[in-house]
């Protein structure tokens, strides 16, 4: 029990660590983040997850390192479909480049204390209720055709509750100053815009776990490996961001692929009932497999131009 919380601690310390470096040495100031510096930061969080893999591999033996990198795998993949919102909800609320990383930054550290409970919560759930494993294998099944069927539409987050309820509940003020989420105004505190659109990005945030997280519950159920994996791959969310907000439209099958993730690991969970049971290697390979398969599918096969799209290019 010792051990266990001293890893818990350790991690925790050792990630808030590493943000401090990240936010106070190398993003003290404001700027845009270029390909380049998003691309470098990248490169370092997934050597650090590797590293990680690797001591779990050390200490704890292949199979729990497998299921680590499988659902370190599978979070990180699903997390750039969540990045299609998140630079809809930037350019929505017109955020300045310079400002975004701080956004993302505020937002995974409340991702931190939002997945932690989820994670804890449901894997003492699954553990204690077997039977929700195949409830949760349905509800992937469900999100995976979901995801397959349904049509790419324009996001306007005024529209989200949590936008409403904001703007209801909190005092707003009319203009952002820089990167500050609070200023005074009238004699009076109030939240900035920017704070507003940190709100939607942890709510976005939230609704994204809801479906990653039954998704790592079906390749382990250690508290310990889906948390620390589920960290790990958010921390390079940030860096992937700015290395891929360009490159969006050029990988237009990765929502089949991301979908067809789902719908394995829901079958996964569900044939369990069976008593059939993938080895893990295996469900690494399909799920790394699918996801290589819907890249290279979408640089084969380009995605057409909008119609007026080559107009308005001629004309600039």
């Amino acid at each position: 029990m010792n051990t266990q919380v001293a890893l818990w601690v350790g991690f925790n310390l050792f990630v808030l660590a590493m943000l401090a470096v990240d936010l106070g040495l190398f993003h003290r100031k404001d700027h845009a983040v270029t390909p380049k510096e998003a691309g470098i930061w990248t490169l370092v969080w997934i050597s650090i997850s590797l590293a990680f893999c690797a001591g779990i591999w050390r200490f704890s033996g292949s199979t729990p390192a497998l299921q680590w990198l499988t659902a370190y795998v599978v979070e990180y993949s699903l997390s750039v479909d969540n990045l299609f919102v998140f630079l809809m909800v930037f350019s929505y609320f017109r955020v300045a480049a310079e400002h975004q990383h701080r956004v993302l930054f505020w937002g995974i550290l409340g991702a931190f204390v939002m997945r932690a409970v989820l994670i804890i919560a449901g894997a003492a759930l699954v553990q204690r209720f077997h039977w929700l494993i195949y409830l949760f294998g349905a509800f992937l099944v469900f999100t995976a055709v979901k995801m397959l069927v349904s049509k790419d539409e324009e996001m306007d987050p005024e529209q989200k509750g949590i936008v409403k309820l904001a703007r209801r509940v909190l005092p707003v003020a009319r203009l952002g100053e820089g990167s500050r989420f609070f200023l005074t105004e009238d004699g009076r505190r109030k939240v900035t815009p920017l704070f507003i659109v940190l709100l939607v990005v942890e709510a976005t945030d939230l609704l994204f776990a809801l479906d990653s997280i039954p998704a790592v519950l079906g390749i382990s159920q250690d508290a310990f490996i889906i948390y620390t994996s589920n960290v790990c791959a958010i921390l390079g969310l940030r860096s992937l961001f700015f290395v891929v907000a360009s490159l969006m439209d050029k990988f237009h099958f990765l929502k089949l692929g991301l979908s067809g993730i789902l719908g394995f690991v829901g079958v996964k969970m569900l044939i369990t009932y069976f008593n059939i049971h993938l080895p893990i290697v295996l469900s690494l390979g399909v799920i790394g497999g699918i996801l290589l398969a819907a890249i290279v599918a979408s640089l084969i096969w380009p995605k057409s131009p909008e119609p007026g799209h080559d107009r308005e290019s001629a004309k600039t």
